[in-house]
């Protein structure tokens, strides 16, 4: 297969240039200028849009386009989310491995990392076995497991974490529940570091999250619900970091949503901790202010906090003290979500809005397209060890055709997700992956998006 003509952006390579990528036996052959690459022989996707129009909208490329063709897809390393709940085995009426990976293909997502708060916990190597025999037989998506930091995640003690990367478990995480024993989550980044598995925080001190539902703060106090003060997420964060310095081991800190947060990791960086940090795209997209009208798709936990912490976690993924951008997909039925705000359950789908999301960024000069791409990818690839994140020669096809200028109204009621708690249905957003490709193969496409000229 031979993809012509598409905007390649490969922060791994530095690049950002028109290119022409071919693929055979599911990996990266060659990449090379426009023309280079002979299309006998290959099916061909042209990813270049064509006009009698003289004007070009990319102008920064004018001296290499044709002046009729006036738009190019961008091609990129097959987006990668570090934080996804699947639901299977367990709570399959919510999502199965075969929808959740669906969502993410349609989303532009080629991998996947699935958190263990799944029924049973995936706290053995056989709940990790059984998750990569689905994804493999649904054919969408690559699904790395993340073990559980403790039996049950019971906080009591530590899983089998050898055993555990055997059967292809790429982190451990609690996510769901924080390790609030700091004697256990001593023990476990010792052990973790014995194999070279990163730690991932779910950074929240439960006494004084005490009964709350949403961020403490005015809007709490308007609404008359209880309050999660960012102080509850801050004080792990300080004492992970800690623990982090103390024995060496890698420290991933999940879901950052406040302001001190952010400047704790960013002095941890500056001291040469070995942390990595991702934050959601509802961190800064929207704010507590989204909880009026007792919305349930807007209670999350993390809670959506103030206006200060939304500007705060976009200058963190500015500046680098944020790594990652990551959905943390977490479906729930109408049986969760359609009751009483403090009943409901914590927790919104993401997978098919968070590239769209995460492009305003870009949109509004906060991030390069190149910087959004590794923190969507190459990052990903990188804290977990995972092969992709690149278009290297060589490596494997995972590949996300994007249109950035595709106008698009989220309509939840079309997901691929079983499950429909998203507080962005009905928005506007600009930019949408028209093609995702797992090992050379497509596995979501917008047909009319995309020419494919069969054979050259």
């Amino acid at each position: 297969m031979l993809i012509k003509g598409a905007l390649v952006v490969d922060p791994a390579q530095g690049l950002e240039a028109p290119m022409d990528l071919l693929i055979e036996d599911g990996k990266i052959s060659a990449l090379e200028p426009p023309g280079k690459i002979s299309p006998e022989g290959h099916e061909v996707i042209d990813a270049q849009v064509t006009s009698n129009s003289k004007k070009a909208i990319r102008s920064e490329f004018d001296e290499l386009l044709p002046k009729q063709i006036i738009k190019r897809w961008v091609l990129t390393p097959g987006l990668i989310d570090m934080h996804v709940h699947l639901r299977e085995p367990g709570e399959e009426y919510k999502e199965t491995i075969e929808t959740g990976t669906r969502a993410a293909a349609r989303g532009g997502f080629t991998a996947v990392a699935a958190m263990p708060n799944t029924s049973p916990v995936n706290d053995t190597a056989s709940v990790s076995r059984y998750i990569r025999e689905q994804a493999a037989a649904a054919g969408l998506a690559r699904v790395y497991p993340v073990a559980a930091i403790s039996m049950g995640s019971r906080g009591e003690s530590l899983s089998e974490f050898g055993d555990q990367k055997e059967a292809g478990a790429v982190a451990v995480s609690d996510d769901g529940k924080p390790v609030m024993s700091s004697m256990l989550m001593r023990r476990a980044l010792e052990y973790a570091r014995t194999f070279d598995l990163p730690v991932i925080s779910h950074s929240e001190d439960l006494q004084l999250r005490g009964q709350g539902v949403m961020h403490e703060g005015l809007v709490s106090l308007t609404l008359g619900l209880k309050g999660i003060p960012a102080a509850a997420e801050e004080i792990m964060v300080f004492r992970d970091l800690a623990l982090a310095g103390l024995t060496g081991a890698r420290l991933h800190i999940a879901h950052v949503s406040t302001a001190g947060a952010v400047e704790l990791i960013r002095r941890a960086k500056a001291a040469g901790f070995k942390v990595s940090a991702e934050t959601a795209p509802h961190y800064f997209s929207l704010t507590d202010a989204a909880v009026g009208g007792y919305d349930t798709n807007a209670k999350v936990n993390p809670p959506l906090r103030t206006e200060a912490d939304l500007a705060a976690i976009k200058e963190g993924l500015r500046d680098g003290a944020l790594d990652a951008i990551a959905s943390d997909h977490a479906p729930h039925s109408t049986l969760e979500k359609d009751l009483e705000f403090e009943a409901a359950a914590f927790g919104l789908i993401g997978l098919e809005t968070s590239l769209g999301l995460s492009l305003k960024l870009v949109h509004e000069g906060v991030l390069s397209l190149s910087q959004l791409i590794a923190k969507m990818s190459l990052n990903a690839a990188r804290i977990l060890g995972l092969p992709g994140g690149t278009l290297a020669v060589g490596a494997p096809a995972d590949l996300t055709l994007i249109d950035l200028d595709r106008e698009w109204t989220v309509d939840a009621g079309k997901f691929a997700s079983k499950s429909r708690n998203c507080p962005f249905h009905g928005w506007t957003l600009k930019g949408r992956a028209v093609m995702t490709l797992v090992g050379g193969k497509i596995v979501s496409s917008e047909q009319s998006a995309v020419s494919r000229k069969g054979r050259g």
